[in-house]
């Protein structure tokens, strides 16, 4: 972590949240337009939690995605993460917390096409300046832990959906993040590989790993233990 991330981090209480957003508003504006995307949302999410946000096109829940993920910044309101304060960093701030504290599943799974499944979870530790050695130890253990230790050098197009979508929670997992962020991750699959990919969920889950899944699925919230709705950019709990 550089000197300027370190003076950022806040000392977190011991029964302080792992995420927390106070008053986060989202504007744009497009043209001569202002559009409110995100309106005063308050949330909490516990380490170990399991939390579903779920809303329609156009609800917000994109954009609460982003801010979460470190991927845009709020307008108005404060967000910390893991005792960092996050709301005001710059792009290179945000970018190794991206690659410290979150990992990422997206619905077109992202991996290069070219690369290996191992090569593809490796990469995040790539990034971080991990030995050569250590990544690819750390990568195949990922992989074995969603089941693909015998799927290490296939490439993308040589794996199902499910399977690919298995390579993406491994690569998620490798670096050990204090947050597995999942954005549609059952969007691009059929019924059968959901069922594998929220079962995958679960078992993270039940091991103590802390995820905020987005979705516009009703029966994919309902796997979750926490439910928040999107609507208008405001945030409702449901459960």
């Amino acid at each position: 972590m550089t000197a300027a991330l370190e003076a950022m981090v806040v000392e977190p209480a011991g029964e302080s949240a792992l995420l927390q957003l106070r008053g986060v508003t989202k504007t744009y504006l497009m043209g001569e337009i202002t559009v409110q995307a995100v309106r005063g949302v308050d949330l909490d999410v516990q380490e170990g939690d399991y939390l579903a946000i779920i809303g329609p096109s156009g609800s917000g829940k994109s954009t609460l995605m982003h801010i979460i993920g470190c991927l845009d910044i709020p307008t108005t309101g404060t967000y910390t993460l893991a005792g960092i304060d996050v709301a005001g960093m710059g792009e290179l701030q945000l970018a190794q917390v991206r690659n410290r504290r979150i990992g990422f599943v997206f619905q077109a799974f992202n991996l290069l096409p070219g690369m290996s499944a191992l090569r593809n979870v490796e990469l995040p530790l790539m990034y971080a300046g991990v030995s050569r050695a250590d990544r690819r130890a750390r990568a195949v253990r990922a992989l074995e832990r969603v089941g693909l230790g015998d799927r290490i050098d296939h490439k993308p197009n040589e794996l199902s959906g499910g399977q690919q979508q298995r390579v993406s929670v491994a690569r998620a997992l490798v670096t050990e993040p204090d947050l597995i962020l999942a954005d549609e991750p059952t969007g691009n699959l059929d019924s059968a590989s959901t069922e594998e990919i929220l079962g995958l969920f679960r078992e993270l889950h039940d091991s103590g790993r802390t995820i905020v899944l987005i979705t516009h699925e009703h029966d994919v919230a309902d796997q979750a233990s926490r439910v928040v709705a999107m609507r208008d950019g405001q945030a409702e709990v449901v459960r």
